[in-house]
């Protein structure tokens, strides 16, 4: 009303700056303790899988010394990424669930986040790179060692954690750059964009296109890249005369695929929408799936029917069983 004074920007911004949130509290799937405790065990279940398999997968490669082949390189590069990815926040969920302190500071969740996207987005070009590599293996296997030479293989595997680092570097300085001073309760388990954005004071409209867009074009890029090598095969495969061969072929690339659909089809659910139809408890179960589920799922899904992978367990079980009597 015209009687009421106004407010000058200057207090404004001092209004600002006291209530500037400096910590977040991370408001999980239940409050309730016993839940939790059921929570806390489920996930450290997954996580010592997750660790036991993917660790143990480059144990393997690197013992048996018929795996030193880049096709195996690149799977153990994947699971040691899928280790870091779960690691990166299943550690701070677990002392969540069993701590009555929930909060975590601004630089560790900027942390979180950088990691968890770093991880992340690495997985997307290491995926692609694999589908190229099956091509190479494919298409021409008895000059697979001198076209998948370490001059092309290191360069791919470093180029996408240099993407995956640039990515994850330009969401958490956007998501960061923001004004928190509503609220500081995240409906999440861990730091994600998405709940970080609900509760900004500021506009964030620019963020949700550039979260859009980047992870957009992320996903066009590596899964065109994913489509164009297994078309190729396909075509390599109908040249195919021997039925074993296209057996071992399909074998190979089954196990690949299923892995990049699951990843792949879980990402774009999650942010390849308007933010208009975000369901932060819906999207909270997702990023929990990709994050935390799929690094423990992705050693059975590679291995389980893989010939090499199983004989290669075999003998090194045999030869510790061996040591040990």
């Amino acid at each position: 009303s015209p009687s009421t004074p106004s407010t000058t920007h200057k207090e404004v911004v001092d209004m600002k700056n006291d209530t500037e949130v400096t910590t977040f509290t991370l408001k999980g799937f239940t409050d309730n303790l016993e839940g939790q405790v059921v929570l806390f065990f489920l996930f450290l279940a997954i996580y010592l899988l997750t660790l036991i398999r993917n660790l143990g997968l480059v144990v393997l490669v690197i013992e048996d010394s018929r795996l030193h082949i880049p096709k195996y390189y690149f799977l153990t590069v994947l699971s040691f990424l899928d280790a870091c990815y779960s690691s990166s926040v299943t550690p701070n969920m677990l002392v969540y669930f069993m701590s009555k302190n929930k909060s975590i500071s601004f630089p560790g969740c900027a942390t979180q986040m950088f990691l968890d996207f770093t991880f992340g987005t690495t997985e997307c070009f290491l995926l692609a790179a694999m589908a190229y590599d099956h091509y190479v293996a494919i298409y021409n296997p008895l000059l697979y060692s001198v076209n998948m030479s370490p001059r092309v293989y290191v360069p791919l595997i470093t180029a996408s954690y240099f993407r995956g680092i640039a990515h994850a570097t330009l969401h958490t300085v956007a998501t960061f750059s923001l004004s928190f001073c509503a609220s500081n309760e995240i409906r999440h388990v861990f730091c994600d964009i998405p709940p970080l954005l609900a509760i900004s004071c500021s506009d964030t409209h620019i963020n949700q296109l550039l979260l859009f867009y980047a992870v957009g074009s992320i996903e066009v890029f590596t899964i065109l890249i994913v489509l164009v090598s297994y078309g190729l095969i396909m075509l390599a495969i109908l040249k195919m005369h021997s039925a074993e061969g296209r057996r071992k072929v399909f074998s190979t690339c089954g196990s690949h695929l299923t892995g990049v659909s699951i990843y792949h089809g879980t990402i774009l659910f999650m942010y390849m929408r308007p933010s208009s139809r975000y369901d932060l408890d819906h999207d909270m179960i997702l990023s929990v799936f990709y994050t935390i589920a799929i690094p423990m799922l992705n050693p059975i899904i590679y291995s389980l029917r893989n010939k090499d992978v199983k004989e290669a367990i075999k003998i090194v079980l045999g030869k510790n069983w061996l040591i040990n009597k």
